[in-house]
């Protein structure tokens, strides 16, 4: 089942074309990389791919699942505890309960932090925070940019256990990253390089 179909798409920023002629086809059970050197475009596609972009956009999307897309900012109110961040922020798709959102953090290894100030976490928690998220979403296409940034060993290799269930499930994720492949051949790459306008 085809989850994300994307047909020959540029992006622009401002006045400089980034991008062109992308075209990629994401279907349930697959994890895609988009790589390149920083600037080539990979934060601006993916905004794109979520629909978070779309003036100096052209070609054609079409998403075909419910969407979660988590930025290389953690999107936090620092001033907000954790789980007021994950109780209010859209990327959920519904309103999750304390007791959902306390047993989300327990999984991202911050229990008893539910009620601490975000701004009084470190960057790796407060990035464990923000993937909180994927346990709160029933979103089957998982758009990640730079998802592994500011984990810690441990961190990472949660994070790289919960998106291979989230495939092995049926579901797909598209991400971006500069660490060395953890998939294997379960992964997929879209050389952006290719796309240079």
């Amino acid at each position: 089942m085809t989850l994300l179909q994307v047909s020959q798409v540029g992006i622009e920023r401002g006045d400089r074309q980034l991008l062109r002629e992308v075209s990629l086809s994401v279907c349930a059970g697959e994890i895609w990389q988009l790589v390149g050197v920083n600037g080539v475009g990979k934060t601006s596609l993916l905004r794109a791919l979520a629909g978070l972009a779309r003036l100096g956009v052209a070609g054609d999307i079409q998403r075909h699942a419910s969407v979660l897309y988590l930025g290389h900012a953690s999107a936090l109110k620092l001033s907000l505890s954790a789980l007021d961040n994950l109780r209010c922020h859209p990327a959920c798709d519904v309103m999750a309960s304390r007791e959902r959102i306390t047993s989300a953090l327990e999984k991202v290894s911050l229990a008893g932090y539910e009620d601490r100030p975000v701004g009084a976490l470190s960057a790796g928690q407060q990035r464990r925070v923000a993937l909180a998220r994927l346990l709160l979403s029933e979103a089957s296409l998982w758009l990640l940019d730079e998802p592994f940034t500011a984990l810690d060993a441990a961190g990472c290799d949660w994070l790289e256990a919960r998106i291979r269930e989230h495939v092995q499930a049926g579901g797909a994720t598209v991400f971006t990253s500069h660490q060395p492949s953890r998939f294997g051949a379960l992964q997929h790459d879209l050389n952006l390089a290719q796309h240079v306008a």
